[in-house]
């Protein structure tokens, strides 16, 4: 079951007389409220999509309020406004930046460019499943390898897996559900190695969440002209989920076979306000230290009950729930909180995301109910 699938089989419908009545102290200044938009505490939480509960930030609102004038005009000119701006950001020149609809569509454009018509794409399971699940309905087959018993990448037995058919090997690092990294070594080791068989895709959608310090980026791998491509995205630190914009960065050989591809540049409002974004570090730093807030309640939560989570660098924690994923959303949704969707084959283990601090709360004391 896909996300999509999830969220349309679900209802919050049966939970919301729960929150009747309750009132929250804001733990937000006025200031800050008008700022960082936070999202209004509902009677139905959603936890499940990792959306950031924090944004689009007053400055990135204004901007986008002030281009609605350039909506009649095509996105191209502005998105080549943008790119320039990321290729000084990210240290490379224009041609190496593919401007996309969310990262989203970059991933799926990818498997489409290099995969289809009977290309495999080596991918680990479980794994944010774009890339795959639209390649595959374009004749591309999918070899996936377990995560390890510590939820992460086993990158010598996706080595061994390389071959001649082999065009894309998916890495999602941070990695979506588990939330965990490579260690920094052992990744530039093993992308350097699989970047000279077959083609490297780093998603790096929840790169600015990682803590450790200096840890590495496959940008400087593209640098170098290897055969790695790089995605980003607006949609989770800077807040911008609905607006659909991000970016890759690829040695321009690789990125100009994905450009004939590409469906759209975005759009004219979402690239006024990622410009925007990248100039406001206030929003940035506050995003990040209130997920950092979020995920140390769920933390301590966890530790009381005793359930086992892996120790994220991402904006949601994946936690060993101890039953069946499916038994424990029905019991969570009859207290009003969507967690996530399950991830074969880990059905006793359950991804939540972040929310405000209302909203985590709230989720905190829900989980405490459920296994007491």
């Amino acid at each position: 079951m896909d996300r999509r699938q999830w969220l349309k089989s679900t209802s919050l419908g049966g939970g919301l007389a729960l929150f009747g009545g309750l009132e929250f102290a804001n733990a937000l200044t006025l200031e800050e409220v008008t700022k960082f938009n936070p999202r209004p505490l509902s009677k139905g939480i959603r936890l499940s999509s990792n959306e950031n509960p924090y944004g689009p930030s007053k400055k990135v609102r204004t901007a986008i309020t002030s281009s609605f004038d350039y909506g009649c005009r095509y996105p191209y000119a502005y998105a080549d406004e943008l790119a320039e701006i990321l290729a000084k950001k990210e240290g490379v020149t224009k041609d190496h930046i593919i401007i996309c609809g969310g990262s989203t569509e970059g991933l799926k454009v990818t498997g489409l460019t290099f995969a289809s018509n009977g290309g495999e794409i080596i991918a680990a399971k479980p794994t944010f499943l774009a890339m795959m699940t639209y390649a595959k309905q374009w004749g591309a087959t999918v070899n996936w390898v377990p995560v390890g018993d510590d939820k992460g990448y086993d990158t010598t037995e996706i080595e061994k897996r390389i071959s001649s058919k082999t065009k894309l090997v998916f890495l999602c690092n941070p990695n979506n559900p588990t939330s965990t990294i490579l260690p920094s070594k052992k990744l530039v080791d093993f992308c350097d190695a699989v970047c000279n068989k077959t083609i490297l895709f780093s998603d790096e959608a929840y790169y600015d969440y990682i803590e450790e310090p200096n840890y590495p980026s496959m940008i400087e791998l593209v640098k170098k002209d290897k055969n790695v491509i790089v995605s980003r995205t607006f949609s989770k630190v800077y807040g911008m989920a609905g607006l659909r914009i991000g970016y890759l960065i690829a040695k321009p050989a690789l990125a100009q076979k994905l450009r004939r591809n590409m469906v759209a540049y975005s759009n004219v409002l979402a690239i006024a306000g990622a410009k925007e974004a990248l100039n406001d570090k206030e929003f940035y730093s506050f995003s990040l230290q209130k997920t950092r807030e979020a995920k140390n309640l769920i933390y301590k939560t966890l530790d009381d009950i005793e359930l086992p989570y892996v120790k994220s660098h991402t904006n949601f924690i994946f936690f060993k729930s101890g039953k069946d994923i499916r038994t424990l959303h029905k019991e969570m949704m009859s207290k009003g909180i969507l967690i996530g969707r399950p991830f074969p084959p880990f059905f006793d283990w359950c991804r939540i995301s972040t929310g405000t601090i209302e909203e985590v709360t709230l989720f905190t004391q829900a989980l405490t109910s459920v296994y007491n």
